[in-house]
C-alpha cells in the first residue's frame, strides 16, 4: 500500500472519525509524555527509575538494562520498516499506523525508564559551578534542537496526527516531500544529533547513566543506518545527492 492510495477522499462516519482522532491524540500525548520524561531525567529533573524492583547484583542490573534498551530498539526498528508497515496496515487502519508506532514507542520508552536499574559508581562529577551551568545549558540546547528539528520535518506527520486529521476531514493522504530547509541544510540527522547531546551532556555521570548513554548511542548509529536505507529506497538519487553534499551531523563548508 503506497501513500497515494493510503486513504480515500471520503469523509468517515462521525463515530469512526471521533474514535480515530481520540486514538491519535492519546498516542501523541503518551509518546510525548514518555519523551519528556526522558528529557527531564536526562537533566536531573526527574528520576530514571520509579520501580521498586531492583536487581540484587550489578551484573543482573546491567543485563536487565541491556534487555530494556534492546526492547526499545527492536520496537523502533521493526515497526519503522516498510515491509512491517505493509503487513501491519492489514490489521489496523492505515491512518492509525503512525499513531500506533508512536504509542508503542512511548510505552517502550516508559517501560525502559520505569524499570531502569541503578548501578554502583560515578564515572565523573564536575564541581566547577560555571562548567556545570554550561553543560546543563548544552543539554537543554540539545532538547530544544530535537524539538525544533521535528517542527522542520513536520512534527504532526512524525507523530501521526496529520495522517489521522486527513482521514477525519475526508482528504486523501499525500506524503510529505523531502526538503532541504533550516537545520536539514547542514545536517542529515539533526534530531539524532540533538539526542546525542542529551545523552552525554551532563555534569554528573553515574555508571547507570553511562550505560544508558552508551547503549542509546550505539542504537542511534544503527538506527541511522536503517533509516538511510529506507530514505534511499523512497527518494532514490535525490537522497543520494543529499547524502554526498550534507554531513551526517555537521557540514563544514
Amino acid at each position: 500500500m503506497n501513500g497515494a492510495d493510503m486513504q480515500s477522499a471520503t469523509r468517515p462516519a462521525i463515530l469512526f472519525g471521533v474514535f480515530a482522532m481520540a486514538y491519535a491524540l492519546a498516542a501523541y500525548v503518551a509518546g510525548s509524555a514518555a519523551l519528556f520524561w526522558f528529557f527531564l531525567a536526562s537533566t536531573d529533573l526527574a528520576p530514571y527509575s520509579l520501580s521498586g524492583m531492583q536487581a540484587g547484583s550489578p551484573f543482573v542490573a546491567l543485563l536487565i538494562n541491556i534487555c530494556l534498551v534492546l526492547l526499545f530498539a527492536l520496537q523502533h526498528t521493526i515497526m519503522a520498516r516498510k515491509r512491517f508497515k505493509q503487513k501491519w496496515t492489514q490489521v489496523i487502519p492505515a491512518h492509525l499506523e503512525r499513531s500506533t508506532f508512536v504509542l508503542a514507542a512511548g510505552a517502550a520508552m516508559a517501560l525502559m525508564l520505569w524499570y531502569w536499574q541503578a548501578l554502583p559508581g560515578v564515572v565523573w562529577s564536575i564541581e566547577h559551578e560555571y562548567a556545570r551551568i554550561a553543560i546543563r545549558g548544552l543539554a537543554f540546547f540539545g532538547i530544544a534542537y530535537v524539538l525544533f528539528s521535528t517542527l522542520v520535518a513536520n512534527h504532526f506527520e512524525l507523530l501521526g496526527l496529520r495522517q489521522t486529521w486527513l482521514y477525519v476531514t475526508g482528504q486523501p493522504y499525500t506524503a510529505v516531500d523531502f526538503r532541504r530547509q533550516w537545520v536539514y541544510r547542514y545536517s542529515r540527522h539533526p534530531m539524532m544529533l540533538g539526542l546525542l547531546i542529551v545523552f552525554w551532556a551532563t555534569p554528573d555521570m553515574p555508571a547507570s547513566r553511562l550505560v544508558l548513554a552508551i547503549l542509546l548511542t550505539v542504537y542511534t548509529f544503527i538506527g541511522i543506518s536503517f533509516e538511510e536505507r529506507s530514505l534511499i529506497q523512497e527518494f532514490g538519487e535525490k537522497y543520494l545527492d543529499y547524502k554526498k553534499e550534507i554531513g551526517r551531523f555537521f557540514t563544514f563548508r
